[in-house]
């Protein structure tokens, strides 16, 4: 599943990385601890999260995921997008919440970290 499929799924807004969204994620990751981010998610991943600030996207660099979705109807401020768009991380924002956003996925055929080998 692409991210563009991913968008249309979860009814998101992209907010940079347009021109990114055929990026196939491995495997997917919902939390809004940096550092199970840091410790459990495999490279390659989609990360799931209420976290608007600068450090996600640092962690989401340092972690080779993919990109973010931000859930809830959150979104990050400009200086955070503008980080996003120079790293080429793709951000999406969805008005689901975390638990409906991460089934959504599931039904639809995406696997968490701990599926993937």
């Amino acid at each position: 599943m692409t991210l563009r499929e991913i968008k249309d799924l979860l009814q998101a807004e992209v907010l940079t990385g347009e021109e990114l969204l055929d990026i196939v994620p491995t495997s997917f990751c919902g939390s809004d601890l940096l550092s199970d981010v840091l410790a459990f998610t495999k490279e390659k991943s989609l990360l799931l999260t209420g976290l608007t600030n600068s450090q996600v996207i640092r962690t989401a660099e340092m972690s080779d995921l993919i990109g973010i979705v931000f859930v809830r109807g959150k979104r990050p401020d400009n200086a955070t997008i503008e980080l996003a768009t120079i790293k080429k991380i793709p951000l999406l924002t969805t008005r689901l919440p975390m638990f409906e956003s991460c089934g959504r996925l599931y039904r639809g055929g995406a696997r968490g970290c701990s599926e993937v080998k």
